[in-house]
Order: structure tokens, then sequence, then C-alpha cells
């Protein structure tokens, strides 16, 4: 596959982009898959695990980057390795399990046996198959190129050449800082990934999370009437939008302003609260922390996060005991028109076993596969494949309406904002819906790119 085989429907992106509008053919498209699993998947840096998932000499994970399995491994000098996990020999998984600790990875074929660092240490028979041993190297399981750690996220790259993972976070890193970084120990997983199959494009999970205010007040007003949250007619209206260049993007609460003084650090309590240390955060990021922290976020192409204080139960009143959940998720392509999602609970390294359990049932309360938002999202999300292969939608050449970037009140970045990115003073405006889908076309002829902010204007 090329980029000539797509390219008659890149112009079509490319022209409807220029008018807020997109093609609905791209999220169901064979060749168009095809096409992101080598451009996007193949070249911009993938978060694979967290550190606290391999904290130890032999850990191991089985993660995906695309369609592609990977073992994620602590070698025995504490080195982070990305290997792909098919034998050599007849590309069999030589890992068969989602995590534990082993030395050695052994292929169930013919017993091809790679230590973990990926080097290959033994043929059965050797003697008699190859007379002398392999080259450990050059018949090792392939290696992710590069493979890099920021905040304890461990993120890699299928492509030798191309931008540093400083360089292609960019502003995306300081904003990646006001969730993790606020006390020297940082957060661990608390358990494993979830995983639950959609019949939806991973893209709509990546747009939902770059931006989308809008469609609070309509799809989740089933929380508000069973009384799990308050005011989500007015998340548009008051939620703030935050664009860090390059397909990495936040939606912000100012919780001390709608909610009051006690929402204080997203509502995380007095004690807890009084733990975090913010010396290493830069003036702007102290009141971002504080007073309007992101709930909601994307880093592209496929890593997004939800952190949101949410009742542990609902008594009706809106006064039950709230916990913080903090959730990062991966939206994993399968296939056109299908995804996986992984879901992560995250929770600070001090916190107490109570504490934490708390943190994780809050949740999946609203975010496990069963979670009051989950369940409203994953149905709606599967109606852009759908459209895109119904016949008579393509007689019609449907595109979808993101017109909302110049018809909206507002829509000028705030002058007054100090910190890194732009920031927009509402949630209306599809601005950062519409530059995921420029930077996603960009990716696609051009491959991964530094991070630069600002190069979209909507």
């Amino acid at each position: 596959m090329t980029e000539l085989d797509i390219d008659p429907l890149l112009h079509r992106v490319e022209q409807a982009l220029a008018e807020d509008r997109l093609p609905a053919e791209i999220f169901n498209d064979d060749a168009l898959f095809a096409a992101e699993m080598d451009q996007v998947f193949g070249t911009c840096w993938v978060f694979v695990a967290h550190e606290s998932e391999i904290p130890n000499p032999g850990d191991f994970v089985q993660r995906r980057i695309g369609v592609d399995p990977v073992i994620v491994t602590r070698d025995g000098h504490g080195g982070v390795n990305v290997l792909s996990n098919y034998c050599r020999h007849r590309g069999t998984q030589v890992c068969q399990t989602d995590t534990g600790n082993s030395r050695f990875f052994k292929c169930p074929y013919h017993g091809w046996t790679y230590s973990n660092n990926g080097d290959l240490v033994g043929t059965p028979n050797m003697r008699g198959a190859y007379g002398t041993p392999l080259d450990a190297k050059e018949w090792g399981l392939f290696r992710a190129p590069r493979v890099d750690v920021r905040s304890g996220m461990i993120f890699a790259s299928l492509a030798a050449e191309g931008p540093s993972l400083e360089e292609y976070l960019g502003d995306a890193a300081w904003m990646l800082e006001m969730l993790v970084d606020l006390h020297p120990k940082g957060m661990r997983v608390a358990g494993p990934p979830e995983r639950y199959k959609l019949k939806s494009d991973w893209k709509t999970g990546a747009e939902n999370f770059s931006g989308d205010a809008y469609h609070v007040g309509t799809l989740h007003y089933s929380n508000e009437q069973i009384r799990i949250i308050q005011g989500t007619k007015a998340n548009v209206e008051v939620t703030r939008l935050y664009d860090f260049g390059s397909g990495h993007y936040s939606i912000n609460m100012p919780f001390t302003e709608v909610a009051g003084p006690e929402f204080t650090f997203w509502g995380y309590g007095a004690e807890t609260a009084a733990k975090f240390d913010l010396s290493g955060l830069d003036e702007a990021q102290q009141h971002i922390v504080t007073h309007e922290p992101p709930i909601i976020g994307n880093i592209f192409p496929n890593l997004s996060f939800v952190r949101a204080p949410i009742p542990l139960a609902t008594d009706g009143q809106f006064t039950m005991q709230m916990a913080v959940a903090t959730i990062f998720r991966q939206w994993q392509p399968i296939g056109p028109g299908q995804m996986e999602v992984w879901n992560w609970q995250f929770v600070w390294d001090f916190q107490s076993e109570e504490e934490s359990l708390a943190s994780a049932v809050a949740g999946q309360f609203v975010f496990g596969s069963a979670g009051t938002f989950e369940v409203d999202d994953t149905v709606a999300w599967e109606g852009a494949p759908k459209a895109a292969k119904s016949p008579w939608m393509k007689r019609e050449d449907m595109q979808f309406n993101f017109e909302q970037a110049h018809r909206s009140v507002e829509r000028e970045p705030d002058p007054a904002y100090q910190g890194r990115g732009i920031k927009r003073g509402t949630g209306y405006g599809e601005h950062n819906q519409l530059n995921f889908y420029r930077h996603w076309l960009r990716t696609l002829r051009f491959g991964a790119q530094p991070n630069t902010a600002g190069t979209f204007a909507s």
C-alpha cells in the first residue's frame, strides 16, 4: 500500500476540512486503515506501558502498536525493551500471556528461545539443525528502534528516524506534567488494563477526548437524571479548550469558579492535596492544576485520559462521598471501523490501598466497560463506521459537519493566557477536533513531525 492508493481520498479530506467538514468514508475504509497502520502508528510515538507495570528485572507486559503485538520488558540491566512478538523462524507469537516475569520467551512452534532483551539464545537440536549457533542479534526479535520514557509513561516509535519524544510531545509534555508529576513518587497503575471491543473507529475516541464538550449535555444527560452529576447542559459553556499542537489537546474545567473552593485540585481531599508538590511547575501550571485542571484530553494518536471527581455511589442527592479517578486509555485499532478500548486506572503511589480502591471503583463506575458515561459513548460512536459503509450515504457523498469553527460566537484564543499552547474560553468551536483531523491528514502524508503548536488556525 502506498500513499498514491489513497491520495484521491486524502485530497477529498483536505477539501472538506477547508470547509469545516469531514468525509464519512474515512471511518471505514480498507486502504486508509492500512495507510494509518503504516504512516500513523508506524512513525508516531505510541504509549505502550507505564513503568509501574514492569518495576522488576524480568517483568513484562504484552501490548500493541497499531495492529502489531509487542512485548514490553525490563531486562536484567534495568533497561526497557519493546520487542516484536513474532518469532523470527515462522512468525508464531513467542509470548502468549498478557503479563509476567521471565528471563526468556520460547516459541511454542519449534522452540526458538529469546532473552528478555530480544536476543536469540537457543534453537533446539542446534548442531543437527544448523551446525553452529545462529547470530543472536541478527536473528533476535525485532526491536522498536526508539523507546523513551516521560513521567513514567513508556512510549515507542517503530520509525528509526524522526522527532525525539520530547520534540514529538512538545507542549503536551507540559500538560502531562500537570497530570502525573504532582508528587515525587508519581503515579502507578491500579491493575492491568480492562479491554473491550467496539464497532467504532479509533479516531472517534481520540476526536471525542480532544475537545468534544458539546455532547455532554445531551448524550450524558442520563447521568444527571439519575443524579450522578449535575450541570451537564452547562458543561460546554464553562469548559475551556487547550490546544498543544500536533494532535495533543485537553478540555479543562474551572472547578473553583463553577463549583466552589472545595473542588481545588480536581476535588482531591485536603489531606491528599497537601501532599502535592507544585515546586516543579511553573506559575501557569500551578494556577491550572489548582483552579482549572484538565479533565479529559488526547495525546496523538491514541492515548487519552480522564481525571474527574466522581461519586462512589448515588443517594439521589449529590451528597455521597466523592473520589477523584484518573484513567488513561488507548483506542486500539483492530480493523476498519473496529477498535478495542484499553482502560487503565491510575492512582498516586502515596495513596493507601483504601484510597486507591475508592479511586479505581469511581473510575469504573463511569468509564469502565459498563460505566454510566461509557455505555452512552460507545453506542453513539458506532454510527460513523455504519454511515461510511452505507451505499446510500456513499452516493450522497456524506460529510460530517464541523462548522462550529466559524459559526460559534466565541472562537478566538484567550489573549490573556500565559501558559503553553492555545486556550479558548468555551467548549464550543470544534477547533480541537478539526485540528486533530488536520494533523492526522498531515501525518498520513508525511509521517510523524516535531510538534509545531499553532500550525493550524481555525
